[in-house]
């Protein structure tokens, strides 16, 4: 029996890549012992045949009932063929067999007629035997024919292949001049072909002049068309904390771009006085920052359009007069501005001071652009074919995607402005911590001013580009101005913080080369108490700051910048002569060939709103020109300081209470921009986690964890203020009404929420969720359907404004009664109230101010920190009763939510499921499967539409705003929180509080039900 079954193994194994209709004669080898096979054979035949290229395992008996309920295609023979060759042999079949497939099934067929139909597949399979597509002329040669020899010798070949190996030859050794050959790491490391990898690196995504220490220390992104150091590789953000309240910390803004105004001062006043307001602070007319003694910000709006359409916050800088007297002087105006802003500001800029003109040629750049693309890893030499020197690859210096065809210079036949873009032309590097004027004071050194006959000596000598150090000797003023700003910065090294400085002083300096004077081993900058002796000169100092005199700087000068950059002794060059001295560690002294850099030096006040920590966070700015970024960067690290990256900006940002660019600021269209990033990059990554490994934002009532929906959340305010009585006016501070007087054809910018909940289609409509919440069995909540009318919301309405005015901001924050930095304790309000909280007051503010967001600080009483779209609600009668009770748990918990979703998409993925097996019964494919799965894309378990409803009263409490980013808090030792809340909700909680428990919110996670007590304060 066991032969029997080896026998019928082997022809199984044999015949199973065989077509099922194919009977053999008993002339054809392996055919059995009949020359047909009956019709019973074949059934047993393929009773015991599996389709897996082998027999199944079978219980006694069979059920020939069991393929009843099969599916046609499932019996047809070609699907069974399908399948044969798709698994390789026969795939494995449960019990028993269904004769009535058999019946169609032909008895025998003709040899010549089943090759004549497959003569086509025949042929392709003898040519693709005999030529083959992938193969060289060897493998045409049988195995024991072929010599190693063949491959360079085509004379060996025999003659009928000797034409095609020529060819192919030939074409290999073309391929091979084409394509270089991968090199060594030792040659791919090599000079020459390093820089030339990184300038092809540099086409898309600028590199700032520190990238490659960076790239070794930090993890990169790329934002804004640059490549930026986000967080050190290494665990310090406690360490970067420290760094910031007791040594010093390093950061490299030098992707921030800087835009140059020059023009006579009274037209570029009255260019650009339209893009500001005297009501949210200062302006570019304020007298500390005209004269040029200090730095100045704001938030720059369109012309005309405050307090809507705002931009976004600039830094500028004016140069000090040469002559004070002089009015009819032409000055200079430097404006620092967030790469994702540039754009939009330099359009409004060339608006402004009617710039559209055509263009000034482009100055002939110093830098040495990148070459033209060569071989990667080629041979590195010295003189080419002809014997000319080949021109050495350069180290691009400044912005490496510029267009050298793009116009970088703009300038107004009619009011006389030029505009030009500096961006990458001066870096900028900013010291935050105490001891950063004692590391300045280290690393920075006055140059030596020449004397007569050095300057004449150094003028006699043959240089290859001139040199402006000695040309700026030969007036006495300005070396008496030299010396007097060397004075103040010695007078740095008594003063314990930065913070006691006026903010924004301005200091110029011309220091030497920062590289002579590196100590041998990092050691940390300490200051030195001896050295400072005049205490009442320090004291000057910090009451009136740095004098508008010595604020003056060459680096205000284009040419003084090209010079100062192309006479850069190179690392190569000073090392050698550093390995030249007698003394090994000794000061090189280089005399009159040593560089002079011209600098300038920006106080950072740190935080000034509110009245606690004033002053943390200050520093310094250091603007540098170009080419000399490592040159300063890392004197400046052996003095012990630690540098951080994007995180630990905004970490910095995030503890002084300011509003960050551009995650802070949602209605300029850089935020609104950015919000629509982040919230993708979100919904990504919360897909990509299984259901069960992922928050049901449904269940807690989350409408929009990945966002904030400033725009929805006004305007829900806005109605539910009418409703209530008070009614907007049309007032001067109306941002509609102006915008619509002044350009009533231009869009509102940013999404329209309501808009767009207009488009939906109806069958979206049928599937949401209804908003109305009763409280049901086991703790949940139902929705039930509530008629809000969005139509009365109108659709051209703009989008969500923030309260800028100084006046109000401070009127606000008195009614708030501000607390400590905890919020464990009330602090008592010593000064006059601006104004008492009535009726009329707070109409008046809400008809003249519906749809504006503050910006404010909520510290969590007890444990818990916030996260980043953690809502602001307002608690109720009963939350503030258990607030007196001062109980241990005196937060509440907003009961669980029904998920009506869920049911819907287990609905779709059933329906999906049945298309699927339809289409593949009718042979249509996956066209209705497709379409069914289109129906509604946007519904994620987990996750609500895309378009939410009601954002306000969705929950048991009222959302009057949201945190925009939180985390505990190291500088104040509790949970905080930094955002947006309504104005109109805002008001509605303080008149309803009150007096002694005014100020009090509950903030809640977007992934939790339980609701933390803190206090909401709103720092000027």
């Amino acid at each position: 029996m066991s032969g029997i079954n080896r026998k019928d193994k082997k022809y199984a194994k044999k015949m199973r890549n065989q077509p099922s209709n194919v009977t053999f004669t008993s002339s054809d080898p392996g055919a059995g012992r009949s020359g047909i096979e009956s019709q019973s054979d074949v059934n047993s035949r393929d009773q015991q045949r599996g389709l897996h290229g082998g027999y199944c395992h079978r219980s006694q008996g069979s059920d020939q009932k069991h393929f009843q309920n099969v599916p046609k295609f499932i019996n047809d023979a070609n699907y069974r063929d399908q399948q044969r060759g798709l698994h390789g042999g026969y795939c494995h079949r449960s019990q028993g067999s269904d004769q009535k497939h058999f019946q169609n099934v032909p008895k025998f067929l003709y040899a010549r007629d089943f090759a004549q139909y497959r003569a086509a597949e025949i042929n392709a399979m003898l040519k693709a035997v005999v030529h083959k597509s992938n193969s060289q002329f060897l493998q045409s040669l049988p195995p024991h024919l072929r010599r190693r020899a063949m491959s360079n010798n085509a004379k060996r070949l025999p003659r009928r292949l000797r034409e095609i190996a020529k060819k192919e030859m030939e074409k290999i050794a073309h391929l091979k001049k084409e394509q270089s050959k991968s090199k060594s790491r030792k040659a791919r490391r090599r000079h020459g072909n390093l820089l030339q990898e990184f300038n092809r690196r540099q086409r898309k995504n600028i590199w700032l002049e520190t990238h490659i220490w960076h790239a070794k220390r930090f993890h990169m992104v790329k934002k804004w068309g640059c490549s930026l150091a986000d967080k050190p590789t290494a665990k310090s953000y406690r360490a970067c904390y420290r760094a910031m309240m007791q040594t010093c910390l390093l950061q490299d803004l030098s992707y921030y771009c800087c835009l140059e105004l020059s023009g006579a001062q009274e037209n570029l006043l009255k260019a650009l006085a339209p893009l500001n307001s005297r009501e949210a602070g200062t302006t570019f007319a304020s007298v500390d920052c005209l004269c040029g003694k200090r730095q100045g910000s704001l938030v720059l709006y369109k012309a005309e359009q405050y307090p809507a359409k705002p931009l976004g916050p600039i830094v500028f800088l004016w140069r000090p007069k040469a002559e004070p007297e002089n009015q009819s002087e032409n000055r200079q105006l430097w404006i620092w501005a967030h790469p994702a802003l540039k754009t939009e500001v330099l359009i409004e800029l060339q608006l402004a001071c009617q710039c559209s003109d055509a263009p000034l040629p482009e100055p002939a750049p110093s830098e040495c652009s990148a070459s033209a693309p060569g071989r990667a890893g080629s041979k590195r030499k010295l003189q080419d074919q002809v014997g000319e020197e080949v021109i050495p690859k350069k180290k691009i210096i400044g912005n490496s995607t510029r267009d050298p065809l793009k116009p970088v210079s703009w300038t107004s036949l009619t009011t006389g402005i030029v505009i030009e873009d500096l961006t990458m032309e001066i870096l900028r590097y900013r010291l935050v911590g105490p001891l950063s004027h004692s590391v300045i004071f280290e690393v920075l050194q006055p140059a030596v001013v020449l004397e007569d006959s050095e300057t004449k000596g150094e003028a006699m000598g043959a240089r290859d580009v001139p040199c402006w150090w000695p040309q700026y000797c030969e007036k006495s003023e300005d070396v008496d101005l030299h010396h007097r700003q060397g004075d103040f910065l010695r007078l740095l090294s008594g003063i314990a913080s930065p913070a006691e400085i006026s903010a924004g002083s301005v200091l110029g300096l011309t220091v030497r080369d920062p590289r002579l004077n590196i100590p041998e081993s990092r050691t940390p900058a300490l200051p030195d108490p001896s050295e400072f002796k005049d205490l009442e000169k320090g004291k000057e100092l910090s009451l009136k700051g740095v004098p508008m005199e010595c604020a003056q700087s060459p680096i205000w000068d284009r040419n003084i910048r090209n010079i100062v950059t192309e006479n850069k002794i190179s690392e190569q060059e000073l090392n050698q002569m550093k390995s030249k001295l007698l003394v090994p560690g000794s000061q090189l002294n280089l005399g009159p060939r040593e560089s002079k850099i011209p600098i300038l030096l920006v106080q950072q006040p740190g935080k000034r709103a509110g009245k606690e920590h004033i002053g943390w966070g200050s520093g310094w700015d250091i603007l540098i020109p170009k080419g000399w970024g490592m040159a300063f960067w890392i004197p400046l690290i052996y003095r012990g300081i630690r540098v951080g990256g994007l995180q630990e900006g905004a970490k910095h940002s995030q503890y002084q209470g300011i509003p960050r660019f551009p995650d802070d600021f949602p209605d300029c269209p850089a935020g609104i921009r950015h919000s629509e990033e982040t919230e993708k990059e979100l919904v990504e990554k919360y897909k990509r986690y299984p259901p069960a490994k992922r928050p049901n934002y449904v269940h807690y009532g989350t409408m929009t964890p990945f966002r904030c929906p400033w725009q929805r959340l006004v305007e829900e305010w806005e109605v539910k203020t009418n409703a209530n009585g008070a009614k907007p006016t049309a007032s001067g501070k109306d941002p509609e009404a102006k915008s619509k007087g002044l350009n009533s054809s231009m869009k509102p910018v940013g999404v329209n929420e309501a808009e767009a909940c207009k488009q939906s289609s109806d069958e979206e409509k049928t599937l949401e969720p209804k908003e109305e919440m009763e409280q049901g069995s086991g703790n949940f909540a139902v929705l039930e359907p509530k008629t809000m009318s969005i139509e009365d919301i109108s659709a051209e309405s703009g989008h969500a404004s923030i309260l800028r005015s100084r006046k109000l901001l401070r009127q606000l924050s008195a009614w708030c009664q501000p607390t400590s930095s905890c919020g464990q304790r009330v602090k008592p309000f010593t000064g006059s109230l601006p104004g008492q909280m009535t009726t009329d007051v707070i109409n008046s503010i809400v008809c003249s101010l519906p749809r504006f967001l503050v910006w404010a600080r909520v510290s969590l009483l007890k444990k818990g920190s916030p996260d980043a779209n953690a809502m602001i609600c307002i608690p109720s009668n009963e939350d503030l009763q258990l607030i007196a009770s001062n109980a241990k748990n005196c937060a509440p918990q907003e009961p669980k939510h029904r998920d009506p979703f869920k049911r819907q998409i287990k609905i779709l993925k059933d329906k999906k499921k049945k298309a699927l097996s339809e289409d593949l019964e009718s042979g249509s494919g996956v066209q209705d499967s497709k379409l069914v799965s289109n129906r509604r894309k946007d519904l994620i378990l987990g996750l609500w539409p895309d378009q939410p409803k009601d954002v306000m009263s969705h929950c048991s409490r009222l959302t009057i705003g949201y945190v925009s980013h939180g985390d505990f808090s190291l500088n104040v030792g509790c949970g905080e929180g930094l955002g947006f809340v309504s104005l109109s909700g805002l008001l509605h909680m303080l008149s309803s509080q009150p007096a002694e428990k005014r100020g009090f919110v509950l903030v809640r996670n977007p992934a939790s039900l339980q609701y933390r007590l803190a206090k909401l304060n709103i720092e000027v």
